[in-house]
């Protein structure tokens, strides 16, 4: 008779499932907790996996960290931020849907814990140079897709300026939402942005 697995378990034929899982579970207890004060033991009960599944998948917590950042982080940046801003009819457009979109979310869930990227480059950037390595991967990449949005819309700007602006714009109001709880810092941070992009605009016309 075929052995079944136990309740909550991967199935074992299923390896992908159970990586994803893996992730999955990692991810919502990175963000939810935080790297460090996140244990293995932990992370084998959320995702339903055996000990010996995970580190068959994952030689060490601090791969399912980097894991993390590339599958579930980098992609989350891409649909919150790149994907509005290059779809968009301007770089204008696209941004403020961004910060619009992310701050009705979070107001319909009541709570704020902040963005993903955010905190782990907190948490991780300065005590380990391989998860400093993908974080900044992953920023240059955000910039990167600003930037070149940016530049065809304002001729007069640094694009790669601009570009920082706009992240550390939405990283630093990001982190004050979640401090107060409150989506609120980002709508200010997004009025502040529209005002500065009219100025962008204006800039580029008189040239």
């Amino acid at each position: 008779m075929r052995r079944q697995p136990a309740p909550g378990r991967s199935r074992v034929n299923d390896p992908d499932a159970t990586r994803g899982r893996v992730l999955d579970a990692a991810a919502e207890l990175f963000q939810l907790r935080g790297y460090n004060a996140t244990s293995t033991h932990e992370l084998v009960s959320k995702a339903g996996v055996t000990s010996g599944a995970l580190h068959h998948h994952f030689r060490s917590k601090k791969d399912i960290g980097l894991a993390v950042l590339r599958e579930r982080v980098a992609p989350a940046v891409k649909k919150t931020w790149i994907d509005p801003v290059q779809s968009s009819r301007t770089a204008t457009e696209g941004i403020l849907t961004a910060f619009d979109q992310v701050a009705s979310s979070l107001a319909r869930r009541k709570v704020v814990l902040g963005c993903p990227l955010n905190n782990l480059a907190i948490e991780l950037s300065l005590v380990d140079p391989d998860f400093r390595q993908v974080v900044r991967e992953i920023y240059d990449g955000w910039r990167e897709s600003l930037a070149q949005r940016l530049s065809s819309e304002f001729e007069q700007i640094d694009a790669e300026a601009a570009a920082t602006f706009v992240v550390a714009s939405y990283s630093g109001a990001i982190a004050l939402a979640k401090s107060e709880q409150d989506p609120s810092p980002l709508k200010a941070c997004a009025q502040q942005l529209e005002r500065t992009m009219r100025q962008w605009r204006r800039r580029s016309r008189r040239s």
